[in-house]
Parts: C-alpha cells; sequence; structure tokens
C-alpha cells in the first residue's frame, strides 16, 4: 500500500487550477492584441465616402454656419431652425375664392408706400408653395378682405365694417370650415390704420381669428399669443441697405416727423434744440435737397422710433435697412416677430418715459455695444424686407411662420 504524502497531494490537485488560469491569461493577452490592431486599422483605413443627395432632395433648413451666424439674434436659434424647416415641408393655407378683385377682396390695392405689407401678403400668398387649393388639406384659411383697397375707394368707416361682417357672415354660409372652430384657424391682414376698425363691426373676427396686423398695441385688444404683429414697411426704399459702416456713423441720434402722438410732442419739446441728438419737430422738407432724411440714416448710430397715431411706426423698419439701431420709444408694443428674434441684440427698447433721459441713455452705450447692436442689425434686415415672389426668411416667410406656430395651439 502506497502512502500519498500531503505536499504530493497539494501539488498534484493545484496544477490544472493553474493551467486553467495560465489559459485564460492568455485568451485575455490575444483579445486586447486583436482588439489594439483593430483599431489601429480603423485609423488608417480612410472615412467612407459621403452620400450625394440631389438637390430636389436637400431639406429646406440652415446651412449649419448659418445656424451659428445667426444665434445672436434668435430665442432660439435651433427651435427656429426645425420648426421652420417643418412649416416649409408642411403647411398650407387656403384663400377663400369669394369677392370681387374689382372691388375689396383677392387682389391688393398696391404694393408700395407705408401701408405695403398688406399688399405684399396678398401677392406673396398667391406665389408661395404654401397656397392649397383643396381647403381639406388647409391649416389655416386667409379671410381675403382689404380694407387699404376699401381706403382707396373712399369708404366710410360704417360702410368698412357692414362690408366685412357681410362677407364674413356669406363664407360662414356657404363653407362648413369656420364652424369647426368658430374662425380660430381663419386670419386676415391688415396694415392701413383703419383696418382693425374695419372689422370692429365682426365681433367673431375680432375675438376668435387670428389677426394680421401693423398696429399690435396690446392694450387696445390685440392678444398677443393669438394675433401676430406685421411689420409696416416703407417699400421700395429710396436708397440702397446700409451695414457694416459703423465709421461713418458720428450722429448720435435722429428723428424727424410729425407731433402726431404725444410722445412725439414730448421728444420735439424736450430734445430739438439739442447739439448732440439731431431732432427736427416736423419732416425734413424735400427742398432741402435730394432724399436728405434716407442719407441722415447713414450718418447715425441711434435712430428713435416714437409711436404715432399708432403704437407701429414704418420709421422702425427704416432704421433696420439704413443700418442706424432703431431706438423703440412706444408702450404697449408688440414688436414684430418678438417670440422669434431677441429686439434687445439689435435694437434699444426703451419705455416712453424714459424720454428725458434719452440722451445719457444712448451715451452710456459703450462704442463695442454700439458695434454688436450694428452687426447683429444687419443680420436681421432680410426678415423686414418684401420681395416677389417671396425669398427664405424675408418678411413674408417670417409672417407664415407666425401663422405656422399659432395653427398648433388652436383648440376648441
Amino acid at each position: 500500500m502506497t502512502i500519498v504524502k500531503p505536499s504530493q497531494l497539494s501539488s498534484s490537485s493545484s496544477s490544472p487550477l493553474c493551467s486553467l488560469k495560465r489559459s485564460l491569461l492568455t485568451l485575455a493577452v490575444l483579445t486586447f492584441l486583436s482588439l489594439f490592431y483593430l483599431s489601429l486599422d480603423s485609423l488608417r483605413t480612410s472615412p467612407p465616402s459621403p452620400i450625394v443627395v440631389g438637390a430636389n432632395q436637400l431639406p429646406h433648413t440652415f446651412a449649419k454656419e448659418e445656424d451659428e451666424s445667426y444665434s445672436d439674434v434668435y430665442h432660439s436659434p435651433e427651435s427656429f431652425r426645425s420648426n421652420y424647416a417643418e412649416m416649409e415641408n408642411k403647411f398650407k393655407v387656403y384663400i377663400y375664392p369669394d369677392g370681387d378683385p374689382n372691388t375689396f377682396y383677392q387682389t391688393p390695392r398696391k404694393v408700395t408706400g407705408k401701408y405695403a405689407s398688406e399688399g405684399y401678403f396678398f401677392k406673396n400668398i398667391r406665389e408661395s408653395r404654401f397656397r392649397t387649393l383643396d381647403p381639406e388639406e388647409a391649416d389655416l384659411f386667409f379671410v381675403p378682405v382689404s380694407p387699404h383697397k376699401m381706403r382707396g375707394k373712399g369708404t366710410s368707416y360704417e360702410n368698412m365694417t357692414v362690408i366685412v361682417q357681410t362677407y364674413v357672415d356669406g363664407l360662414i354660409s356657404k363653407y362648413p370650415y369656420w364652424n369647426r372652430t368658430l374662425g380660430a384657424d381663419h386670419f386676415f391682414v391688415t396694415c392701413h390704420d383703419v383696418g382693425v376698425r374695419a372689422f370692429e363691426g365682426s365681433p367673431v373676427m375680432i375675438k376668435n381669428t387670428i389677426r394680421v396686423v401693423c398696429s399690435p398695441s396690446y392694450n387696445v385688444g390685440f392678444i398677443p399669443h393669438k394675433d401676430v404683429a406685421l411689420p409696416q414697411v416703407l417699400q421700395p426704399f429710396a436708397l440702397p441697405a446700409g451695414g457694416n459702416d459703423v465709421e461713418n456713423r458720428t450722429t448720435l441720434g435722429f428723428w424727424a416727423g410729425h407731433r402726431n402722438s404725444k410722445i412725439r410732442v414730448i421728444l420735439a419739446r424736450v430734445w430739438e434744440n439739442d447739439t448732440e441728438l439731431d431732432i427736427s419737430n416736423n419732416r425734413i422738407n424735400r427742398a432741402t435737397g435730394h432724399l436728405v432724411y434716407q442719407k441722415r440714416f447713414y450718418r447715425t448710430k441711434f435712430c428713435i422710433c416714437p409711436g404715432g397715431s399708432q403704437v407701429n411706426s414704418a420709421r422702425i423698419t427704416d432704421s433696420i435697412h439704413y443700418g442706424c439701431v432703431p431706438v423703440i420709444l412706444s408702450d404697449y408694443y408688440d414688436l414684430p416677430f418678438n417670440d422669434i428674434l431677441d429686439w434687445r441684440k439689435f435694437a434699444v427698447v426703451l419705455r416712453e418715459r424714459d424720454v428725458h433721459d434719452l440722451k445719457q441713455i444712448l451715451k452710456n452705450i459703450t462704442q463695442s455695444e454700439f458695434v454688436s447692436l450694428h452687426n447683429n442689425l444687419v443680420k436681421v434686415q432680410k426678415h423686414f424686407q418684401w420681395n416677389s415672389p417671396p425669398v427664405k426668411l424675408d418678411a413674408f416667410h417670417m409672417i407664415m411662420y407666425e401663422l405656422w406656430l399659432r395653427h398648433h395651439v388652436i383648440k376648441y
């Protein structure tokens, strides 16, 4: 009988265990070396060629560099980029065909002058991809009645309200679309200062529809989350756009116009004799020279924009076009595209009571701050320009974007 010693037993039992450990270690080393080699090989390999997409397949969106260049002026650049692209691809508007174009409907009175924005919209909506002839696929319905044309034909305020009421009542009785939302998915467009009054005879138009108006004063019925502020643009502009010319702007501030509001009277009384602010209490006489008024925008840093008979003023878009930083002096004014653009990045927004401190407020703005405001102003110029046919990101498309945002929140 052979007796196994304890040392022999321990040695024989540990041998398989050591062998297993060595095998696992070898396997781990080989795995690591294989992965390391594959990683090096992938670094040496050229990246795959990009897929070429046809021009008609490219999404309607911003290029990355364009998106970055606009980051200073939008509240949310990424949201604007993605929502704008979706709007271009999906948004549809039906235009009611009723109404004689030779009277007050369908076509604009004109596309020039201080009420050009209304005319351009009537024209652009028919030139755009947004129009649909099928009301069943429409997101919104356009009521194409023009107070500007009524005004041009000498229609009284009283008759305007009757004409609008009769026209709207006819649409309600003839078509089923109004009653689906009580008019919440309908809109009208007017820039003339009598436009709002023309619709006063139709309470459902005031309460329910989306009002796209140039006089968006939210202390007299304008509802910012429902209605849309239409920029009042005086086109065609007399001179080319200004910008990137800060070295030529040596005048601190400029305003010239009629004293047809309380704030304008105060502005002229306080500052018309100042040596640093160029303030005139009347419009500049054309006899003083050719385009003298417009040329003053080119050499001024800050252009004062007090409200007139309404809160709005075409002087704001004049200032933007000519590269002069607008100074908004108008209470209760829901500025155009205010929920998209950060106006404080390219304008000076003040309360009317700040008029007494106007010069000091402007002088407190450093040169570097002014340059930043001016550069951002150049970035937004295209948003306040009308074109025919409309082009991407112009005033028409910005209005359509505002309407697109509002059609998402219509609930009854």
